[in-house]
């Protein structure tokens, strides 16, 4: 099931895990597919994010008209970075800042690597591979503290006078 792909960092055999996460933190949900597959599809698949509502910030691999349309009618906004050669787009002040914010995924991502072992390369089986995976995640899940957005918003109701 394990297929060849491509990251930033180069080729690698395996898997990719696709995660959505929270503002603290936590795992919504997440998808495991081969290592060939584009960052987008899991994304096209409603199973995936079916209970999902709200804003969904990515990086610039994420961009794509099409996606954001079809997100945006299923009750998700789709906001990342625009590319070079894209035109500018007007963004909310909130959204530029929790833009970049994004690295809490990394952070997560990081965690989920380093302190729960789930990035290893010498399972002989699947079933011994998702076993490791799952109980990593599940690991996660009872960290007291995790990496999370501090973003507060001050609701004033004042008129502003010239």
């Amino acid at each position: 099931m394990a297929q060849r792909g491509k990251s930033s960092m180069g080729y690698f055999f395996g898997f990719k895990l696709h995660l959505i996460i929270n503002d603290k933190g936590e795992i919504l949900n997440f998808l495991l597919t081969p290592g060939n597959t584009d960052d987008r599809e899991p994304l096209k698949d409603k199973k995936f994010l079916e209970r999902i509502k709200g804003k969904l910030y990515a990086d610039k691999g994420y961009v794509s008209k099409k996606l954001t349309e079809v997100l945006f009618v299923d009750g998700l906004h789709l906001i990342t970075h625009i590319r070079n050669n894209m035109k500018n787009v007007i963004m909310e002040m909130k959204d530029k800042i929790l833009l970049r914010k994004r690295s809490v995924i990394e952070t997560v991502n990081d965690e989920l690597k380093n302190i729960c072992s789930i990035e290893h390369s010498r399972h002989r089986s699947f079933n011994n591979f998702v076993t490791n995976l799952i109980s990593a995640l599940i690991a996660y899940s009872f960290f007291p503290k995790k990496p999370a957005i501090k973003y507060d918003t001050i609701n004033e109701n004042q008129l502003v006078l010239f």
